[in-house]
């Protein structure tokens, strides 16, 4: 491409902007519907208020608020260093649950575009990864386990009887009550992840009953934060003698897992 197409594409981009972004006063703000659109195709708006000689721009709550929505909410250290390395870096910071910056009259069009891309990178983040999304439904079930004072251990290496090594999130030891158990935090319980759990509890449940003579309890902890677990994925653990815990009625286990 040659210079006159470069600057011509330039211009493109730049009107379609122009012709996307749309304000409305609500109040004493101004509020800024971006042509930028979240994952749920919605367009991101903006909020401008000026306070104390300077425009303060937000989201008004929005990217935070919609993340706890989704049963993300950002309290733990790992999220809140994860968090302030995207805003860190943009000049981004969060105050009263918004994302906030503060500009002047000569880089409002600057500092508004900073805040546009971290709401935009926030909810990638956070929400479409869906391996940092695994890691913190982990860390939910870790939590929710310690405050139940239920006793375990953590991602556990176990042999099967294939000969290959299986890791499992949790294991429970067994009680006087209760045989040993094996519980699998399930952040997206999809046919490939419930086949892939299924295949490493026919293997290591070989080799353990050959160990123990007893077979051990096994749990599916389903993440239904986001959307609901499909009838075929209960039916298939059901037909594996695996109890398949949806998270929002965790509570019901409790005993069981403590036991």
């Amino acid at each position: 491409m040659n210079h006159a197409e470069c600057q011509k594409m330039i211009n493109s981009y730049v009107d379609w902007l122009r012709q996307g972004i749309s304000v409305e006063e609500v109040g004493t703000a101004c509020e800024l519907t971006t042509p930028f659109l979240d994952r749920h195709n919605d367009h991101l708006q903006v909020y401008a208020l000026r306070q104390n000689g300077k425009i303060v721009l937000s989201d008004d709550g929005y990217i935070l608020s919609d993340l706890r929505t989704s049963g993300l909410e950002v309290d733990t250290p790992k999220r809140k260093i994860v968090l302030d390395s995207v805003l860190n870096g943009l000049g981004v910071r969060v105050e009263d649950n918004r994302l906030l910056v503060e500009a002047s009259a000569s880089n409002l069009g600057q500092r508004l575009h900073s805040l546009v891309q971290a709401m935009l990178a926030v909810n990638d983040m956070f929400v479409m990864a869906q391996p940092r999304v695994a890691s913190f439904f982990f860390e939910d079930v870790r939590a929710f386990l310690d405050s139940h004072d239920i006793r375990y251990t953590s991602r556990v290496k176990l042999a099967g009887k294939s000969g290959y090594d299986h890791g499992v999130d949790f294991l429970i030891p067994k009680s006087r009550n209760r045989p040993e158990r094996i519980l699998q935090a399930i952040a997206t319980p999809k046919r490939d992840n419930i086949f892939a759990y299924l295949w490493t509890l026919n293997d290591t449940r070989a080799a353990r009953i050959a160990d123990s003579n007893e077979e051990a309890e096994a749990y599916a902890i389903l993440n239904d934060q986001e959307t609901s677990v499909g009838g075929d994925v209960i039916e298939a653990l059901n037909a594996y003698r695996v109890t398949p815990a949806v998270w929002s009625h965790r509570d019901e286990y409790v005993e069981a897992l403590a036991g």
